[in-house]
């Protein structure tokens, strides 16, 4: 059983495919007379192509168990797609598997491991598997497009490549200490 390597997500690793979503690092000033920390401008969302418009919704992931064999690839080739957590606790995680845009090569696929304070916006195009949350039940706020045309590209994968615990034990000792949002 192949397994893949999984990285620390940073915004560094993960610009190839998107953008992070999270406050470390962000650029932000206090509004609302001093009562209110902004943190401007984290992504944006690339939805209007054939006049799509963006939406926001909430998705509920049921917990998956290691390993996990990686079946399915999708992508949204109309409009990005972003995933912010809806938690600040940095114990709680999920992954992200993703391959760049265009052709799907399986060689191409990298994971990372997110933190509860990290969201991802896929750019329009990029190959990604659905939701892969772990540990429980978990809510995400999405941002993404609806609107005329044909928005979501799947492809079934002949491939044996896992997520593994062991993989994954490996990604959580290279993180650096949890940073508080």
């Amino acid at each position: 059983m192949p397994a893949i390597h999984i990285e620390t997500l940073s915004r560094a690793a993960f610009a190839p495919f998107g953008d992070v979503i999270m406050l470390d690092g962000a650029r932000h000033y206090p509004i609302n007379e001093g009562t209110t920390e902004r943190y401007h401008a984290l992504t944006s969302a690339d939805t209007g192509d054939g006049n799509g418009q963006t939406i926001l919704s909430l998705f509920r992931a049921q917990p998956r168990a290691m390993p996990l064999e990686i079946r399915v690839m999708e992508r949204h080739p109309l409009g990005s797609q972003a995933f912010v957590p809806m938690t600040h606790d940095p114990l709680d995680e999920y992954l992200v598997v993703v391959a760049p845009a265009g052709d799907f090569r399986p060689e191409g696929l990298r994971a990372f491991l997110c933190r509860g304070f990290q969201g991802v916006n896929y750019a329009k195009g990029v190959w990604h598997h659905p939701l892969i949350a772990l540990h429980k039940l978990s809510d995400f706020i999405v941002m993404d497009r609806i609107g005329q045309g044909h928005n979501c590209d799947e492809l079934s994968l002949a491939t044996d490549l896992w997520l593994t615990e062991a993989a994954l034990k490996a990604a959580r000792k290279n993180q650096v200490d949890p940073v508080s949002p």
